[in-house]
């Protein structure tokens, strides 16, 4: 059962962000690292799922760029609308990612920036099991978050009141295992976003394979 409020919290969050959300996290060289990593093995004209594609950039603006077709989907319908307009070259949606129907093996890539955090940790767990199916076996997963051992925790996010949940580094790899998933490779790091508002947070990548068989 996908949690009602989270749900209608996440979307006021990102709907009245909207392009500041874009302005403080569109710099991060690790964020745009990971997406080198993902274009680097992609074979031409990849499908590829964007879960929680905000502005649509970097993420499917970069993706795109590389020749790759884009599926995004987002609960923010202030952030999809600027997404569709920013890359036209990409489909978004809006929709929740946890009541989305998924085909299985349809994708070639999925990744999820930072786009968890607002879902329990069974809603998350439930999400990278979803991706993981929906993409081929031997297609790469790339997810990204903010490894604290929090628990719906209130907190403040760029001036918006928040409630979140998150893993420790480890135990958030252990999700991306636990759901048929290879790590090649992790990075942690610090990123302080460009706004007053926003201070230093760390920020973990996982880079993956879905294991063939």
């Amino acid at each position: 059962m996908v949690d009602e409020d989270r749900r209608a919290q996440a979307a006021v969050v990102f709907d009245a962000l909207g392009l500041a959300y874009e302005q403080a996290f569109a710099g991060s060289a690790p964020h745009r690292a990971s997406l080198r990593w993902l274009v680097e093995r992609l074979a031409p004209g990849s499908r590829v799922l964007d879960v929680g594609s905000g502005t649509g950039r970097p993420t499917a603006q970069t993706l795109t760029g590389a020749g790759h077709r884009v599926l995004g989907i987002d609960v923010s319908p202030v952030m999809v609308d600027l997404a569709a307009r920013q890359v036209p070259g990409a489909e978004f949606r809006l929709a929740d990612i946890r009541e989305t129907p998924l085909p299985e093996d349809a994708f070639d890539a999925a990744c999820a920036y930072f786009s968890l955090l607002q879902m329990s940790r069974a809603e998350q767990a439930a999400v990278v099991e979803k991706l993981t199916r929906a993409v081929r076996p031997g297609g790469l997963v790339a997810l990204a978050t903010v490894p604290l051992d929090l628990e719906d925790t209130e907190g403040l996010f760029m001036g918006q009141p928040v409630r979140i949940t998150s893993f420790t580094a480890e135990a958030f790899t252990g999700v991306a295992v636990g759901a048929g998933l290879t790590v090649l490779a992790e990075e942690q790091t610090l990123f302080t976003p460009s706004a007053l508002e926003a201070g230093p947070e760390p920020h973990l990548f996982l880079h993956c394979v879905r294991e063939a068989g």
